[in-house]
């Protein structure tokens, strides 16, 4: 299994911006899908958007498509989530996944999580 560690959570005004990063080990992660998913209180986890292996495709929701942007650099073994425009249904605490054997936005497909990071949009 690859570790994960978010970063870069806060509390922020809407129409902010934040970047969220996700750290993973070892050399292979490089290859990894990654995807960003969220939870608010008392909702299921949600996709938000994923990277397929070493840089190819992306993919978001609907929701941040537009907004959101996820990216990754493999030097650092780190991948990111450029959020702009933030919006109140915004917040939530967000999760990166990786090591997928299944569909990029079924949250079940992931084997490996970090411990997630509050993103909090005031209104």
């Amino acid at each position: 299994q690859v570790q994960l560690v978010e970063s870069g959570g806060g509390l922020v005004q809407a129409g902010g911006s934040l970047r969220l990063s996700c750290a993973g080990s070892g050399r292979t992660f490089a290859i990894y899908s990654v995807a960003w998913f969220r939870q608010a209180p008392g909702k299921e986890r949600e996709f938000v958007a994923a990277i397929i292996g070493s840089g190819g495709n992306t993919y978001y929701a609907d929701s941040v498509k537009d907004r959101f942007s996820i990216s990754r650099d493999n030097a650092k073994n780190t991948v990111y989530l450029q959020m702009n425009s933030l919006k109140p249904e915004d917040t939530a605490v967000y999760y990166c996944g990786a090591d997928r054997r299944g569909g990029y936005s079924d949250s079940q497909s992931y084997t490996s999580w970090g411990q997630g990071t509050q993103v909090t949009v005031s209104s």
